[in-house]
Order: C-alpha cells, then sequence, then structure tokens
C-alpha cells in the first residue's frame, strides 16, 4: 500500500505575487492577493498592493485649477522661491566681486544689447547698491508671485516672468534714442518681470471675477513712482505690464481642449515679437562707431 498525506495536512503559506520567496499573511484591500511588507501601501482602510495603487494613479483624474494648473499635494511655490533667491545670490555677487567683475557684465545697456542680447533677461536679476531696491522688488514678487504660480502651474508661471523681464529691457531700448544719454544707460532690476506679473494678475483677476483692488492700488502707485522718481526706469515697467497682461490674456482665454498649447504657443509668440521689435531696432539704428563720429 503506498503512503498518502493526511487529509488536513499544513496548508502552503501564501506568498507576495512579486516576492514568491516572501511568505505574506495581509492581503491588499483591493485585490486580494497577498503582499509581502514591502509591497504594501498604506489605505484608507487597511493596505494596498503597489500594483493597485499605481493603477489606481493612472486612472485617477487630476485635480486642476480653473486654468488648467494641477492641484499638486505639495503647493509651495517653488519657482516664485528659486527666483528670490537667484537674484539674492545676484545681489551678494555685486556686493562681494564688484561692478568690473559681476554687475558690467551682466547689466542692460541699449547699445550693447544688440551683440550681447543676453543682458535683456540677465539684467532683472541684478538689484542697485540700496537694500531697499531688491527689497521693493522682492516683496512685490512675493505679493503675487505665490498665487499666479498655483493658478498657472510652475511652468507657465516662469514663462511669463521671464518673458516679461526680457520685454522690459527691449521696452527701454525702444524708448532711447539712438546717441541720447538712454543709449548708454546701465538698466537693472526686476521691476518689468514683477510689473508683467501685475498686469496679469490683473487679468486673470477679471477672468476669474476676483477683487483685485489692492493690486491695483500698488500698480498704481508704482506706476506713478516710475514717472516721478529719479533714475527709475519707467519704461521697462511698462514694457513688462503691457507684455504680462498679453500673456496672461493667452493663458486666461485659452480654449479648455487646448490650453496645453497655449501654455506653449503664447509665450513663444511674445517672446518672438519682442525679440523681433529689438532686432529691427537695431537694425534701423546707427552703429556705435557712425555714433561717435557724427
Amino acid at each position: 500500500m503506498s503512503a498518502t498525506d493526511a487529509p488536513g495536512g499544513p496548508a502552503a503559506a501564501p506568498s507576495c505575487p512579486r516576492h514568491p520567496d516572501r511568505p505574506s499573511y495581509v492581503r491588499c484591500q483591493r485585490c486580494e492577493r497577498p503582499t509581502c511588507p514591502e509591497c504594501q501601501r498604506p489605505a484608507a482602510v487597511g493596505v494596498q498592493c503597489v500594483d493597485c495603487v499605481a493603477e489606481q494613479a493612472r486612472t485617477m483624474r487630476q485635480h486642476r485649477t480653473v486654468l488648467g494648473a494641477p492641484v499638486r499635494a505639495d503647493d509651495r511655490p517653488y519657482v516664485t522661491l528659486t527666483l528670490i533667491g537667484l537674484c539674492a545670490l545676484s545681489w551678494l555677487a555685486q556686493r562681494v566681486i564688484g561692478w568690473d567683475g559681476w554687475t558690467s557684465t551682466l547689466v542692460f545697456v541699449p547699445y550693447l544689447g544688440e551683440t550681447e542680447p543676453y543682458r535683456a533677461l540677465t539684467a532683472a536679476f541684478l538689484h542697485s547698491e540700496s537694500p531697499f531696491h531688491i527689497l521693493l522688488n522682492m516683496y512685490a514678487l512675493w505679493i503675487v508671485g505665490p498665487q499666479l504660480e498655483r493658478v498657472l502651474g510652475r511652468a507657465r508661471f516662469a514663462a511669463l516672468y521671464l518673458v516679461s523681464a526680457v520685454a522690459g529691457s527691449v521696452a527701454f531700448l525702444l524708448l532711447a534714442a539712438p546717441g541720447s544719454e538712454a543709449w548708454f544707460t546701465p538698466v537693472l532690476g526686476a521691476s518689468g518681470a514683477v510689473f508683467g506679473l501685475f498686469g496679469a494678475f490683473a487679468v486673470i483677476s477679471r477672468r476669474l471675477d476676483r477683487r483685485a483692488s489692492g493690486i491695483y492700488s500698488l500698480l498704481a502707485i508704482n506706476l506713478v513712482i516710475g514717472f516721478v522718481l529719479p533714475n527709475i526706469a519707467w519704461q521697462s515697467h511698462l514694457g513688462g505690464l503691457v507684455v504680462g497682461a498679453a500673456i496672461a490674456a493667452g493663458f486666461a482665454y485659452a480654449p479648455r481642449e487646448r490650453r496645453r498649447a497655449w501654455g506653449v504657443v503664447v509665450p513663444a509668440l511674445a517672446l518672438g515679437l519682442v525679440v523681433g521689435a529689438a532686432a529691427l531696432r537695431y537694425a534701423t539704428a546707427p552703429s556705435v562707431v557712425e555714433l561717435l563720429f557724427r
């Protein structure tokens, strides 16, 4: 007679599908398969396996703001903080290295913009020696930056800020007569970019039917200061304001199904127009040599 296992003998321990060599007595609350400690993920009730968590994340619709930006669990304004940090580090470099070693290589001067176009952007990360200049600009950036960053998303907000910064420099260029004092005047500061955020905030607030009287007051005060006080480039303020408002209008009124495409096309088109205007200005302006020998 052959021997057989006795009925009711010990059953094999359940094992994790991902790790068959590991006994797993805990089951996923969703698929009910065994899951080892490495593959367990906390759920509202019990645990779920990593496969079910991944599938749920893939199929779950992501929450978005009214303008299509993803709603993140960590909504800290990283772009705003980065911009403030870069301006602060640059201001320290200006103080430590000095004008000749740092500021003079990055500041925007109209007559240098044709051969060194990067200055139109880098000038927005420089500030005057007085700490009040950078403190006022960074305060304004902190007031409106996080709100715009959350409603637009990080990529669109960064594009808005950077293109507005370039627009501020180009506006100063367009309004400076070749050979005049302004043509050789250095321009620096984040004001053009900040005014771009002011313009964007006003447009988006109107689009969302939200009150923005505080921002309107701050904008009006800064515009008046730019025309009244000396050594303030009101041209940059104006250029950043107009371009920032135009970009924000493109973002705010984009068709829902085409917001992603418009988020790329609108700032690219605005930058193209700004760069084109600068190129046309330089093409029609006399060279430095011609100006010196007039």
